[in-house]
């Protein structure tokens, strides 16, 4: 079945922002059943998981919508708009705090008036005691608490870019390193990560060590590269970097021996945590 076919004939849908698709979203997604999809609300700040990104962290169909071409509507409007979509609908899944039409002004009460079909709100999802939500999963990964946002997220946080030219001096005095540019997304703190690397379209993961940050010893330069640990990786267009563990703050260092030492020490830390998690 198509996409297309399989979007015309859902019978349940789920709707929100789902930047980041957090354990939060997946327990609406629960919700959908076999004919389900998942309607994603562009708001133009997600930074998480961009676009067509999230649909790596589901198996449901998305279909996607601009907030501008329907914030107008009144409720009776946004439902009939709905239905219009989604002529087999039966079924509307939100989160407690899901607002729609103009002004915001209206909320799962007013879907459960205007919607002929069955509303399922879903209550605050909970981890730790601790409400889940995207804001909160930035400002974990602001200071570099990547097992935090990791257990919010319930899958490794991940960016994707392009290839781009770096320095030119790490495969020549340091390490080899594939640099990416995903200004789109979030970046986490300034600093040395454990991760895993997707080269290209490759279906695998690559264990690696990654830095994100400003080159403060050397041009002082913004970069987003990773080393991969089981040997050289030829990239050709783009990669994706998972971050896994934080290793260490960025740091100026007054040689490129130093640099060097350091990076052999990040690698070994990488090589231990990676093995720890594979057990």
């Amino acid at each position: 079945m198509s996409t297309v076919t399989a979007i015309k004939n859902s019978s349940a849908i789920a709707i929100g922002g789902f930047d980041g698709m957090h354990i939060g979203h997946q327990r609406l997604f629960s919700e959908l059943g076999n004919a389900g999809c998942v309607v994603v609300i562009e708001t133009g700040y997600a930074n998480l998981t961009l676009q067509k990104e999230r649909e790596n962290f589901t198996h449901y169909p998305m279909f996607y919508l601009e907030l501008e071409d329907i914030r107008h509507l009144n409720g009776e409007e946004f439902i009939a708009f709905l239905e219009e979509k989604f002529p087999s609908l039966e079924k509307i899944i939100v989160g407690y705090d899901f607002h729609f039409g103009k002004d915001r002004k209206y909320n799962f009460d007013d879907l459960r008036a205007l919607f002929s079909g069955t509303v399922v709100v879903v209550e605050e999802v909970k981890l730790h005691d601790d409400s889940i939500h995207s804001h909160k999963i930035r400002q974990k990964l602001s200071i570099g608490d990547i097992n935090g946002a990791n257990d919010f997220l319930g899958h490794n946080y991940t960016i994707r870019g392009k290839l781009e030219a770096g320095q030119g001096i790490g495969k020549k005095k340091l390490v080899a390193t594939i640099n990416i540019n995903a200004s789109r997304f979030l970046t986490p703190k300034e600093g040395v990560y454990v991760s895993l690397t997707r080269i290209d379209d490759e279906e695998h993961y690559h264990p690696s060590v990654s830095f994100v940050g400003h080159r403060v010893s050397t041009d002082g330069s913004f970069a987003i590269e990773s080393h991969i640990l089981d040997g050289e990786v030829l990239c050709k267009k783009n990669a994706s970097i998972s971050f896994v563990f934080f290793i260490r703050d960025n740091k100026k260092f007054d040689s490129l021996d130093e640099l060097k030492q350091a990076i052999s020490k990040d690698i070994l830390i990488a090589q231990k945590q990676l093995k720890i998690l594979a057990l």
